[in-house]
């Protein structure tokens, strides 16, 4: 059987072929992997779920390293908090059910995102009013360039708005410096959510923000506004033929947010927007590229963050209609988006 191209290891199911594929079960492996490309001097790209991925037509001139198994490990230390240790190839949201129905506080509102649990510290995955900076404990990886384990405790990752010190440092133009092997977290335990942030959220649930839901409500809702929006994988569904949300919400000067967009103030005397509103207030609605002859990308039907594959696009088409929407965001409102999906083989 032919390795797979990378528009088959991705959710936008874009991407060329990769010179060398190797799928690894554990961290063993991985680390073995990885290993070998580096010292044969070869670009090295790790790819568990692939829904953080935009990779070239042409693909990827070195070693696709496809991490495939995952695996949990559970302590409880009686004071009312779980010790989670999870390996970096365990899905996300296997995980995330887990955690509701074993009563582990503080991932709820993190349901139906895709990917893999290693890959969400590097990005801080966050939404609807939760980060997983705000439940992990430590990160172990693979360092690269030291060729050993470390162990980060979390004050030590760095975490910030869809950043850490595992997106920051990099080991060359292809490939981050740290592994992650596995995520251990903290967990409150107990039946109810951490108060909730989100508004419509609360909304949905019924509830003032500030208040708890039941995790299971909170983890029901959560992946209810998600379909909604197009947001949870369905191999049916072209809107889900995505990287999620493309834009990450820019945190500007509170004098460049303009009247009547969402304005949510930071620590440091900046505020975070909203990039959907900015798309869609610029002219950009849902659907976005539909109307155009043989349109193979579109802004999704049910949310204007998401750009879409409808079936045989390429990156080139995909990152067009980007650059698109970008500049005619930045000519109406003056603030540059910032793609938050890994860029491989190409540019923005």
């Amino acid at each position: 059987m032919p390795d797979p191209a990378l528009a088959d290891l991705t959710t936008l199911r874009i991407g060329g072929p990769a010179s060398r594929y190797v799928p690894v079960a554990d961290e063993q492996e991985l680390v073995a992997a990885v290993e070998a490309a580096d010292a044969a001097g070869q670009p090295v790209l790790v790819v568990g779920g692939g829904s953080n991925l935009v990779v070239a037509d042409a693909g990827f001139e070195g070693t696709v390293v496809h991490l495939v198994g995952g695996g949990v490990e559970v302590s409880d230390d009686g004071c009312g908090v779980a010790s989670v240790t999870v390996a970096a190839g365990e899905p996300w949201d296997a995980f995330v059910a887990r955690a509701v129905a074993e009563g582990w506080v503080g991932v709820e509102a993190l349901s139906g995102i895709p990917g893999t649990v290693g890959a969400t510290p590097i990005q801080n995955v966050g939404a609807y009013g939760q980060e997983v900076s705000q439940t992990i404990a430590r990160v172990r990886v693979w360092d690269r360039k030291l060729r050993g384990q470390r162990t980060f405790a979390a004050a030590e990752c760095l975490f910030g708005y869809r950043h850490s010190r595992f997106k920051a440092d990099r080991y060359d133009a292809a490939g981050g410096r740290h592994l992650v092997l596995e995520v251990s977290f903290d967990f409150p335990t107990g039946q109810l959510s951490t108060p909730v942030a989100y508004a419509e959220l609360a909304r949905t649930l019924g509830v003032e923000p500030g208040e708890r839901a039941p995790l299971a409500d909170v983890r029901a809702a959560v992946l209810g506004l998600r379909r909604s929006k197009g947001m949870v994988l369905d191999a049916e569904d072209h809107d889900t033929w995505s990287a999620g949300s493309f834009f990450t919400n820019p945190v500007v000067d509170p004098a460049q947010v303009p009247d009547g967009a969402p304005s949510y103030p930071q620590p440091d005397g900046t505020v975070k927007t909203s990039a959907a509103w900015l798309i869609e207030h610029a002219g950009f609605g849902k659907g976005f590229g539909l109307d155009r002859p043989a349109a193979r990308t579109s802004l999704s039907t049910k949310h204007t963050l998401a750009l879409t594959n409808r079936g045989g696009a390429s990156a080139t088409e995909l990152l067009d209609l980007a650059r698109e929407v970008r500049a005619g965001v930045e000519e109406r409102f003056g603030i540059r988006l910032v793609n938050e999906p890994v860029l491989v083989g190409a540019e923005l």
